[in-house]
């Protein structure tokens, strides 16, 4: 299957295609229309006071607040990162201010006392579902929506927010860290995208989904974790330096991506909603819909969304028709809770993604030179992804009460071709379906305990791991369960001073395809610091962390029956350490910050190797950035130089595959100004990635590229449930592959290319 569709999409097709997708998105939107009312929560009145707070960044705005209320507000740069306040004045109560000076900024809040305030990002809250419960465990106030989830500790900490992912519209994970040069993802795929952090492969951070572990580690020419960011109200990422409570296997960091649900999308004055989404990609004919319904009724809450897009081959800026980039993709999530009066809540959710299409036969990359000729140019996957979460929450917690209980089950599978050596040149290979499969049943149980000064989170968690290959001459297994206990306290013990350390005791069992079994236990701990040199201005920060991991499982499709562990697999360990300075000034924000992540004893579980291989990797470097907020818009400038190694020597994407991927520098600008009366707002974004040459010996440079990416969006002020965007995707048409790409360095291997010029139309209607 190669080149285009024979469909006709030319002329004035087009043009009947955006009218299809209109009237689409209003078809769709009149079935979902239903306007039931609920009586909104109300709030405690309070004193008035006479507030003056200019559009600033949070954290000046939430001092500012603090010397005109009296209230003592306790918050982490780490949580509020480079959020923006608006303007607020008047004579108001200090609970309305500080409800108006965090609104749209993914953060909630927390009565800790009668005085005393603590702000709070998504994973804080999401024990109290977004409420604010004062000391006696009475609602105070429900109008602050949960945007964010965040570590809640790092110093090294990057968030997306609900704003931010309505200001992107991401159609894949490149797209959701757009403008994030520390998060570098790579292909043009969604199946065969990996996420790198500073440079370190995700399967070596704790990555969670709605707090369920992900272990994906299926096929190293497919994505570790495919996900669909129409899916997602927030991401939240610890580079480096992460909390105990993030969860086991934290190496580099974690990631902790958190999805949409009833409360996100609810209008006020509403029991019932819905959603409509209609994208078309003009490069690869490819629409995309996305339908929602969502309530909330006396205590029962339910959250339906189906999201399917389906198109042809792209176009690359070479002028080249790519194969195997075509879109078949499905995906779902389902949500029920239950919340009692007594504030008992229960919510149980479901996720569910297939990718079926024809690939490239190496998902990750375009080909190789010269091709194997017994291999075709494409071939099928089926690429299958699920998650299964209960949850439950105290959403009243009083004193030391506050808890969180986690049980979830995930997995992910791959199914494609194996095409064998044939015996001999003339033969044909016999071809047999191989079947990869990874599965996850974890969980956790936690509380916080509220302090005068803070909070201390402590609890245990548990998984138990499963890789398998389904292979008719070598199938394999391995197995790994483990059992943590870990502590977090979150402390502002003296003025200007914010503290956050913790530990944590790690003991697991391994199995190897062999069946030989190993124990091995392990402690980490990490601790970080803010501290304000000079308040309203300047603060520094550094954070450090030593993580045992444990022994991960090797990748399905690489087992070898033959492997050799020796006298036992080496757990892996990792040190980080991370420090910076930010500066804040009417608007202005200016920051910099160095880091470093050692990993010792990384596994390389590669086929062709018998003997078990380990490595230890190092990611080092800097970065800049500066921006300014001027209310009815923003921009920002920011830059990373990354340096990665392999047992002391450049890093390279084969060796590197699941440990590390060679970035170098990378720049990205971004800006964006609403103009409020029209509604409308333009923006776009440029990333420029410079030539690499720190890379093996005989290896070439990896080439640079500069992409530039523009939207306008129009939100009709009399009625704006409906927006409309206009994006040119790569307006310059650059030839290029993204910088985590696999196999730029090497001679032999032709890059998977990034689209060319894209022209991409979509439509949003909410009820």
């Amino acid at each position: 299957m190669t080149g285009k569709s024979n469909r006709d999409f030319g002329g004035t097709a087009s043009g009947r295609l955006l009218r299809r997708l209109l009237m689409g998105t209003a078809l769709g939107a009149g079935m979902l229309v239903a306007t039931v009312p609920y009586a909104p929560a109300q709030a405690q009145s309070a004193q008035m006071h006479s507030i003056n707070l200019p559009a600033q960044p949070l954290a000046q705005s939430l001092k500012q607040l603090a010397a005109q209320t009296g209230l003592q507000i306790a918050f982490g740069t780490a949580d509020i990162g480079s959020a923006r306040a608006p303007a607020v004045s008047g004579n108001i109560s200090a609970e309305q201010a500080l409800g108006s000076v965090l609104s749209g900024s993914g953060l909630s809040y927390r009565f800790t006392g009668p005085n005393t305030v603590s702000i709070q990002s998504a994973v804080a809250s999401a024990s109290t579902g977004g409420l604010n419960i004062a000391a006696n465990g009475a609602v105070v106030l429900n109008t602050i929506d949960i945007n964010a989830q965040g570590g809640e500790g790092g110093v090294n900490n990057v968030q997306i927010t609900a704003e931010d992912l309505a200001r992107k519209k991401p159609a894949d994970l490149q797209e959701v860290f757009a403008d994030e040069p520390k998060v570098a993802v790579g292909s043009s795929l969604p199946m065969s995208q990996k996420v790198y952090v500073q440079g370190i492969e995700e399967t070596n951070l704790a990555v969670t989904v709605d707090g369920a572990r992900q272990n994906n580690k299926v096929f190293h020419h497919n994505a570790t974790n495919l996900i669909d960011p129409s899916l997602l109200k927030a991401v939240s990422v610890d580079a480096g330096v992460a909390p105990a409570d993030a969860g086991p296997g934290a190496l580099g960091g974690a990631i902790a991506y958190e999805t949409k649900d009833a409360r996100d999308l609810l209008e006020p004055g509403k029991s019932i909603g819905g959603l409509v989404t209609g994208t078309y990609d003009f490069n690869s004919k490819t629409p995309t819909v996305g339908l929602s319904a969502y309530g909330i009724e006396g205590g029962f809450e339910y959250f339906g969304y189906l999201n399917f897009a389906k198109g042809d081959n792209f176009t690359a800026g070479n002028g080249s028709v790519i194969d195997g980039t075509s879109a078949n993709l499905l995906s779902g999530l389902g949500k029920v809770a239950y919340q009692a009066e007594s504030g008992h809540r229960f919510e149980l959710s479901h996720e569910q993604l297939r990718d079926d299409a024809p690939r490239p036969f190496r998902a990750n990359m375009g080909k190789l030179v010269p091709p194997k000729s017994w291999e075709p140019d494409v071939r099928d996957y089926t690429l299958d992804r699920s998650s299964t979460v209960f949850t439950y929450t105290d959403e009243s917690p009083e004193g030391w009460w506050d808890p969180k209980v986690v049980i979830a089950y995930t997995s992910a599978r791959v199914e494609t071709l194996i095409y064998p050596r044939p015996v001999a040149p003339s033969t044909e290979s016999d071809t047999y379906t191989g079947v990869g499969k990874t599965e996850s049943f974890n969980g956790k149980a936690e509380n916080r305990f509220a302090l005068d000064m803070g909070s201390i989170t402590a609890g245990f968690d548990f998984y138990k791991d499963t890789a398998d290959l389904e292979d008719k001459f070598e199938p394999g297994t391995e197995h790994a369960s483990n059992v943590g206990l870990y502590a977090q306290a979150r402390l502002e013990p003296w003025e200007r001073t914010r503290l956050s350390f913790g530990a944590r005791g790690d003991n697991q069992w391994f199995e190897g395809v062999t069946g030989e079994e190993w124990t091995n236990a392990g402690l980490s701990g990490n601790v970080s610091g803010e501290y304000d040199l000079v308040p309203d201005f300047l603060t520094a920060k550094a954070g450090y962390s030593h993580v045992w991991a444990g022994v991960p499982l090797a990748e399905n499709f690489n087992f070898n029956p033959n492997w050799n562990y020796g006298d036992g697999p080496k757990p892996v360990t990792s040190d980080n350490l991370t420090a910076g300075l930010v500066a804040t000034y009417q608007g202005f924000t200016l920051e910099a910050g160095i880091f470093r992540t050692d990993i010792y004893d990384a596994r390389s579980a590669l086929y062709k190797t018998t003997a078990f291989e380990a490595h230890d990797v190092r990611s080092q470097g800097f970065t800049l950035s500066g921006g300014y907020d001027w209310g009815s818009g923003h921009a920002s400038i920011k830059y990373v130089n990354i340096d990665v190694t392999i047992d002391g020597k450049p890093a390279d994407s084969y060796l590197g595959n699941y440990l590390v991927t060679p970035v170098g520098q990378i720049f990205t600008l971004a800006a964006l100004h609403r103009f409020d009366d029209w509604g409308v707002t333009v923006g776009g974004d440029v990333e420029i990635a410079l030539d690499y040459d720190k890379v093996p010996a005989g290896s070439q440079k990896i080439e640079g590229h500069e992409v530039v990416n523009v939207f306008i969006e129009y939100q009709p002020p009399s009625n704006p449930n409906l927006t409309f965007r206009g994006e040119v995707k790569n307006l310059f048409d650059e030839d290029y592959a993204s910088r985590a790409t696999y196999g730029q360095e090497f001679g032999d291997v032709r890059p998977l290319l990034e689209p060319g010029r894209s022209f991409r139309l979509s439509a949003t209607a909410k009820f």
